[in-house]
């Protein structure tokens, strides 16, 4: 099947088939026709942000996949997400349109050796950022995102004994938020850690009036500098109800977009990253790894499908239950 894009006046991409089909057409109509939902995370491209039928951080997702009445879930994000959901719901059909679309974080964990780490320190709470695998889910006690991890750690005992686990960054930052001593697994996204402090600090001279609001993801140096810290969401809550005009984003590009449509008349310049991209910004490879061409390919074959075997589902979901209740 050959596809051609247009761009439209407002410079959104929009795709046809050869039958000369709208693709954002037909995926609708796919959805309709297979009671399916597609749930998008803020990183995603801009043209499937808009077609989303949820958009929002990892714990709205959650939320959002926890409730649903449809029969598939698509998952537009990244492998674990597809996990979380199928956790969540195991009778319904997950897909996501490329199984490639990993993350660099989830495997910073892996399980032998999260296993072997955890022996170490016996009678500890291991709590664990939503962006690990099913796997290390299952074990763990408590679930978190970047919304909530603050809350969750709070909500333990003062003398509990934690382990927080596999985002470093983020561990770092709810153990300072909090006062608790807790062991951390040392992991960390590569988007994150690949913000450029030099190119940073060069932004901030060009632009003097400009807040730097950042996920906690992010190294510690630049949460240090930060006038906001905050998960996505709270990132896009904070330009909306916040009174400057400019910000540097500190986190992955994919926010802009929704931050552009909630503030169009704000200044919202991304975080530069070390590494040479597309954008020269802080993107994602998994996350771009998405098209309106994958979603649609995955609609009409239901594929490339999520499975959770049935013994580690059942222990994960102990731990994804467990945050969602104290959320």
């Amino acid at each position: 099947m050959s596809i051609s894009k247009d761009i439209n006046k407002k410079g959104y991409v929009t795709a046809h088939l050869d039958n000369g089909k709208n693709i954002i057409a037909e995926i609708d109509r796919l959805k309709k026709e297979k009671n399916a939902i597609i749930l998008a995370h803020y990183y995603q491209q801009e043209e499937i942000q808009d077609i989303a039928d949820y958009i929002g951080d990892s714990l709205g997702l959650a939320q959002e996949a926890s409730k649903t009445t449809a029969d598939v879930i698509l998952f537009a994000g990244v492998h674990f997400m597809g996990e979380t959901a199928k956790i969540l719901n195991p009778t319904k059909k997950v897909i996501i349109p490329d199984l490639n679309a990993g993350c660099s974080l989830a495997d910073s964990a892996p399980t032998d050796k999260f296993k072997a780490f955890l022996k170490n320190y016996p009678n500890y709470t291991v709590i664990s950022y939503i962006n690990c695998s099913a796997e290390i889910k299952a074990l763990s006690d408590i679930i978190c995102t970047s919304s909530n991890a603050v809350k969750i750690v709070e909500s333990l005992p003062k003398d509990e004994k934690i382990i927080f686990a596999p985002d470093i960054n983020l561990g770092r930052y709810v153990a300072k938020k909090t006062g608790r001593n807790m062991v951390l697994w040392d992991g960390a996204c590569e988007v994150h850690i690949e913000i450029s402090t030099d190119k940073l600090q060069f932004l901030r001279g060009k632009y003097p009036n400009a807040k730097l609001i950042a996920h906690p993801e992010c190294q510690e140096n630049i949460l240090n500098e930060a006038d906001f810290i905050g998960s996505t969401t709270a990132l896009l809550k904070f330009v909306k109800e916040d009174s400057a005009t400019e910000y540097i984003v500190a986190t992955e590009v994919g926010i802009i977009h929704k931050m552009k449509q909630s503030v169009p008349s704000k200044i919202l310049i991304p975080a530069p990253a070390n590494t040479n991209n597309t954008c020269a910004c802080s993107e994602c490879p998994y996350m771009k790894l998405n098209t309106l061409e994958k979603i649609h390919a995955s609609l009409v074959h239901l594929q490339p499908e999520i499975f959770v075997p049935e013994d580690i589902r059942l222990k994960a979901l102990k731990s994804v239950n467990r945050m969602l209740e104290l959320s």
